[in-house]
């Protein structure tokens, strides 16, 4: 077989492929999309750009797939409805994997495990976290997220409040105007623990992992249709945990390890 025939053939096989699969073997530019107001998972940085774990980690995904990275911001409530009209190609947004998203959307294996966790100020003389207890309290959430389906579902009588930032439901909290809120419990974590506001504040009662709510974990979003760039996700994932990248990234922001939850 002669060369122009051998490069022919090549050509013709790469046009076979799904699109997203041939775009790898060029060594393409993956859009990845990302909140920004989600620290320290995702957020702006003082000089403007994003940062973060979320940004940490796709990049060490693009490096081990040789492939660029464009991060752009996205607002929450539009972030999977702009996947699904390709103005990007991944969201990496510390998206908790659920039955309800996977109907829209193809998600990675997970990167985090999940959990979430009501938070109080410190002073606060709450101890019952059933919707009993929390009768005629006002929580708060972020909207559309799961934290927010929940209480919307499990709390009837509450005065439930949805923001559309999770700095919004903070400020709220720190300014007395929420009797509690129920946010991602690392976060939550980081937000109490090290942050100046976050002090007035400390998680409270048992952590929610109600599979119906928090799923099977963290992972990359993705279209459907893209099952051979998600095999290649899966794969750089596999190969930066097994490498340490993961853990490096993993113990730059955090003190406990995603993957276990666990110190």
């Amino acid at each position: 077989m002669n060369k122009t025939l051998r490069s022919l053939l090549f050509c013709a096989s790469l046009g076979a492929l799904p699109f997203a699969a041939a775009q790898a073997a060029e060594g393409p530019t993956l859009r990845i999309a990302t909140e920004g107001a989600y620290p320290p998972f995702n957020f702006f940085t003082a000089d403007g750009q994003l940062g973060g774990f979320d940004i940490e980690i796709g990049r060490a995904l693009c490096a081990q797939m040789k492939a660029d990275c464009e991060f752009v911001a996205q607002d929450w409530d539009g972030i999977i409805p702009a996947l699904l009209a390709d103005k990007y190609d991944l969201i990496i947004a510390s998206m908790f994997i659920t039955e309800e998203r996977k109907q829209k959307v193809a998600f990675t294996n997970p990167y985090q495990k999940s959990a979430m966790s009501f938070v109080v100020p410190k002073d606060s003389d709450l101890k019952d976290f059933s919707p009993k207890g929390l009768a005629g309290k006002t929580i708060g959430a972020q909207g559309s997220t799961t934290q927010g389906d929940y209480l919307s579902a499990m709390f009837p009588d509450s005065d439930v409040r949805l923001y559309p930032t999770q700095d919004a439901v903070n400020l709220d909290l720190v300014s007395g105007r929420l009797d509690a809120q129920v946010g991602d419990m690392i976060p939550m974590l980081e937000w109490t623990g090290k942050s100046e506001d976050g002090a007035c504040c400390r998680l409270a009662g048992a952590p929610i992992s109600e599979a119906k709510y928090v799923g099977e974990g963290v992972g990359i979003a993705l279209r459907k249709e893209d099952a051979a760039l998600r095999d290649q996700l899966n794969q750089a994932l596999a190969a930066i945990i097994a490498d340490g990248t993961y853990k490096t990234i993993n113990d730059k922001y955090f003190s406990v390890n995603l993957l276990t939850l666990q110190k």
